[in-house]
């Protein structure tokens, strides 16, 4: 058995630490008059969090998975259910094509930037197109993440690195009830994603970098590929039981291949082509199709200018809105031929070499 290395975490929070923590959401004056039912709320939080009640409403599996006793999460099995159901709806001929928008930028008039974001607009732009052509649209505006009351996407803590089964499909890392890591929207993401027959990723360009927000996605859709299935067969997260599975050999499912993709990358001073290349690369990884060189965009607006009026800029752009539209049409086409059965993708069936 591969050696299993430990020591890097933190001593767990002494109750008064967790009492200082526990109460730092409760600092508006108005919360003082009820400081006797929250102290009691307080000692039902230490509790859990001193015994690790991660999920605290468990079921037994049930037939289908490889130990159908295991008191899995009432949660994590909704959500593989309505994975299962929207991969069905996917794969039937009947249902009217989908493709899902993702807004990127971690900008909205619902927060302190006060104004939406030219992502907005662009994504706006290219759902009107694609409406236009009858397709069914999901537009996933990622920055409800700084303006929505609540709504968090947690880090992903890198269990495929520990062993690829032990990163399960869908994440079973949240919600985390004992740490309050709770109102994870990946939950309802990944549902997204699978009822998508072609993706539409727009963002801005932070730093070089992916937003806060559309990281945080990437990286908890590491499930996606490779991803197990079966919760169970690791008995929740028994790090010993996922490597011995992987060293028998696993399949890296690809949970998401075969959706068609397409992308839309601006900024204003630099980086935009390396991240347009970085998301490309990770959703071809992914085995998602890409549909073509119209379909992947970048481009700067109001390149060096300042951000003031930067929307008036981007009005006086009708060349890069009409890009953005071309992404669109292009996506649109490549979705009609993929549930045809004409989209080409060579290569498809090989095998790879270095499957991970």
């Amino acid at each position: 058995m591969t050696h299993i290395r430990t020591g890097q975490a933190a001593d767990p929070l002494t109750r008064e630490q967790f009492h200082e923590r526990f109460m730092q959401r409760y600092q508006d004056p108005a919360f003082a008059a009820e400081q006797e039912a929250l102290a009691r709320v307080e000692a039902i939080a230490w509790q859990a969090y001193h015994e690790g009640r991660k999920a605290p409403v468990t079921r037994p599996a049930g037939p289908g998975f490889a130990d159908p006793s295991y008191e899995a999460s009432v949660e994590w099995l909704g959500t593989r259910e309505r994975l299962d159901a929207a991969q069905r709806q996917w794969g039937d001929a009947a249902t009217p094509s989908r493709v899902l928008l993702v807004c990127g930028s971690d900008r909205n008039d619902g927060t302190c930037p006060g104004e939406i974001s030219k992502t907005w607009r662009l994504t706006r732009i290219a759902e009107d197109v694609l409406k236009a052509a009858g397709l069914q649209t999901d537009l996933l505006d990622l920055s409800r993440l700084t303006s929505d009351y609540g709504r968090a996407i947690h880090p992903c803590k890198g269990c495929v690195s520990t062993a690829m089964p032990l990163c399960h499909w869908p994440c079973s890392c949240y919600p985390n009830h004992a740490m309050g890591q709770v109102g994870d929207w990946m939950a309802e993401i990944y549902e997204r994603w699978v009822a998508a027959h072609g993706v539409i990723l727009l963002t801005p360009t932070y730093w070089y970098q992916s937003p806060s927000a559309l990281k945080l996605m990437i990286d908890r859709l590491v499930c996606a590929d490779g991803g197990n299935p079966d919760v169970t067969s690791t008995h929740g997260k028994k790090a010993a039981e996922a490597k011995a599975i992987e060293e028998k050999g696993w399949s890296y499912p690809k949970h998401l291949a075969g959706r068609v993709y397409g992308l839309v990358v601006h900024g204003d001073v630099a980086g935009v082509e390396s991240q347009r290349r970085n998301l490309g690369d990770w959703l071809a990884w992914m085995g998602l199709v890409d549909a073509g060189e119209q379909a992947r965009l970048d481009r700067y607006i109001g390149y060096f200018e300042p951000y003031f009026d930067s929307h008036d800029t981007l009005d006086r752009d009708g060349a890069v809105q009409d890009e953005v539209r071309n992404v669109a049409r292009a996506v649109a086409a490549a979705v009609a031929e993929l549930r045809a059965g004409r989209l080409s993708v060579p290569g498809r069936g090989l095998k790879p070499v270095r499957p991970k």
